[in-house]
Protein backbone atom coordinates (compact mmCIF):
# COMPACT_ATOMS: atom_id res chain seq x y z
CA UNK A 1 0.00 0.00 0.00
CA UNK A 2 1.37 3.25 -0.83
CA UNK A 3 1.39 5.69 1.94
CA UNK A 4 0.84 9.19 -0.38
CA UNK A 5 1.20 10.22 -3.94
CA UNK A 6 1.97 13.49 -5.22
CA UNK A 7 0.49 15.94 -7.71
CA UNK A 8 2.91 15.15 -10.49
CA UNK A 9 2.33 11.21 -9.79
CA UNK A 10 -1.32 11.34 -10.48
CA UNK A 11 -1.01 13.60 -13.24
CA UNK A 12 1.18 11.12 -14.38
CA UNK A 13 -1.08 7.90 -13.83
CA UNK A 14 -4.31 9.72 -14.68
CA UNK A 15 -3.61 12.35 -17.88
CA UNK A 16 -7.03 13.24 -17.55
CA UNK A 17 -5.74 14.93 -14.57
CA UNK A 18 -3.44 16.85 -16.04
CA UNK A 19 -5.61 17.65 -19.02
CA UNK A 20 -8.52 19.10 -17.08
CA UNK A 21 -5.77 21.09 -14.97
CA UNK A 22 -6.61 19.17 -11.70
CA UNK A 23 -4.38 19.72 -8.40
CA UNK A 24 -3.86 16.82 -6.15
CA UNK A 25 -3.18 19.21 -3.05
CA UNK A 26 -3.14 16.27 -0.20
CA UNK A 27 -3.09 12.91 -0.20
CA UNK A 28 -3.20 9.91 2.23
CA UNK A 29 -4.79 6.78 2.93
CA UNK A 30 -7.82 8.45 5.27
CA UNK A 31 -8.32 11.84 3.28
CA UNK A 32 -7.37 12.99 -0.51
CA UNK A 33 -7.90 16.51 -1.82
CA UNK A 34 -7.71 17.87 -4.90
CA UNK A 35 -9.07 20.51 -6.48
CA UNK A 36 -9.85 22.65 -10.08
CA UNK A 37 -10.42 26.02 -11.29
CA UNK A 38 -13.53 26.91 -13.04
CA UNK A 39 -12.19 27.96 -16.80
CA UNK A 40 -14.36 28.72 -19.74
CA UNK A 41 -13.54 25.23 -21.47
CA UNK A 42 -14.64 23.36 -18.79
CA UNK A 43 -18.22 24.99 -18.63
CA UNK A 44 -21.71 24.21 -20.27
CA UNK A 45 -24.19 26.91 -21.02
CA UNK A 46 -24.10 30.01 -18.65
CA UNK A 47 -20.53 29.78 -17.99
CA UNK A 48 -21.45 27.45 -15.47
CA UNK A 49 -18.60 24.23 -14.34
CA UNK A 50 -20.18 21.30 -16.52
CA UNK A 51 -21.39 18.36 -14.38
CA UNK A 52 -19.32 15.81 -16.49
CA UNK A 53 -16.12 18.04 -15.00
CA UNK A 54 -17.14 17.96 -11.36
CA UNK A 55 -17.57 13.99 -11.50
CA UNK A 56 -14.08 13.77 -13.25
CA UNK A 57 -12.47 15.67 -10.10
CA UNK A 58 -14.96 13.56 -7.91
CA UNK A 59 -14.01 9.66 -9.81
CA UNK A 60 -10.31 11.32 -10.04
CA UNK A 61 -10.04 11.86 -6.19
CA UNK A 62 -11.72 8.74 -5.02
CA UNK A 63 -9.81 6.50 -7.27
CA UNK A 64 -6.98 8.06 -5.46
CA UNK A 65 -8.17 7.48 -2.42
CA UNK A 66 -9.17 3.83 -3.15
CA UNK A 67 -5.05 3.20 -4.64
CA UNK A 68 -3.56 4.98 -1.37
CA UNK A 69 -5.48 1.55 0.17
CA UNK A 70 -4.75 -0.94 -1.62
CA UNK A 71 -2.78 -4.31 -1.07
CA UNK A 72 0.78 -4.13 -2.69
CA UNK A 73 0.62 -5.03 -6.30
CA UNK A 74 -3.48 -4.17 -6.58
CA UNK A 75 -4.91 -1.90 -8.79
CA UNK A 76 -7.99 -0.45 -8.61
CA UNK A 77 -11.14 0.83 -11.25
CA UNK A 78 -14.33 2.44 -10.39
CA UNK A 79 -17.40 0.13 -10.10
CA UNK A 80 -20.40 2.61 -9.40
CA UNK A 81 -20.43 6.06 -9.42
CA UNK A 82 -23.73 8.44 -7.85
CA UNK A 83 -23.71 11.88 -8.02
CA UNK A 84 -25.84 13.87 -6.10
CA UNK A 85 -25.62 18.02 -8.16
CA UNK A 86 -26.39 20.36 -5.02
CA UNK A 87 -25.51 24.16 -7.09
CA UNK A 88 -23.73 25.38 -9.92
CA UNK A 89 -20.35 27.09 -9.99
CA UNK A 90 -19.75 29.99 -12.50
CA UNK A 91 -16.30 30.87 -11.22
CA UNK A 92 -13.42 30.43 -8.42
CA UNK A 93 -11.86 26.90 -7.76
CA UNK A 94 -14.21 23.45 -6.48
CA UNK A 95 -12.57 21.51 -3.99
CA UNK A 96 -13.22 17.71 -3.95
CA UNK A 97 -12.27 15.88 -0.70
CA UNK A 98 -12.34 11.83 -0.48
CA UNK A 99 -12.48 9.61 2.30
CA UNK A 100 -12.94 6.00 2.39
CA UNK A 101 -16.42 4.40 3.66
CA UNK A 102 -15.09 0.63 3.76
CA UNK A 103 -11.51 -0.89 2.70
CA UNK A 104 -11.79 -4.28 1.94
CA UNK A 105 -10.31 -7.26 0.07
CA UNK A 106 -12.25 -7.17 -3.07
CA UNK A 107 -13.72 -3.50 -2.79
CA UNK A 108 -13.00 0.42 -1.70
CA UNK A 109 -16.86 2.12 -0.73
CA UNK A 110 -15.49 6.24 -0.97
CA UNK A 111 -17.59 9.26 -0.07
CA UNK A 112 -16.08 12.76 -2.16
CA UNK A 113 -17.58 15.57 -1.12
CA UNK A 114 -17.01 18.79 -3.43
CA UNK A 115 -17.66 22.52 -2.57
CA UNK A 116 -16.67 25.37 -3.83
CA UNK A 117 -14.57 28.32 -2.58
CA UNK A 118 -16.84 29.40 -0.07
CA UNK A 119 -16.90 25.96 1.60
CA UNK A 120 -20.63 25.50 -0.03
CA UNK A 121 -21.58 21.64 -0.64
CA UNK A 122 -21.35 21.44 -4.83
CA UNK A 123 -21.70 17.73 -5.32
CA UNK A 124 -21.35 14.70 -2.93
CA UNK A 125 -20.53 11.28 -4.75
CA UNK A 126 -20.08 7.80 -3.36
CA UNK A 127 -18.01 5.43 -5.66
CA UNK A 128 -16.86 1.70 -5.46
CA UNK A 129 -13.75 1.20 -6.60
CA UNK A 130 -12.80 -2.68 -7.34
CA UNK A 131 -9.45 -4.25 -6.03
CA UNK A 132 -7.91 -5.40 -9.11
CA UNK A 133 -5.14 -8.22 -8.37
Amino acid sequence: MADTLTDEQMRGLMPLAAHLGMELVEAAPEQVVARLRHAPELCTAGGMLHGGTIMALADSTGAVAAFLNLPDGASTSTTSSSTVFLRGVSDGTVTATARPLHVGRRTIAVVVLVADDQGRPVAQVTQSQAVLS
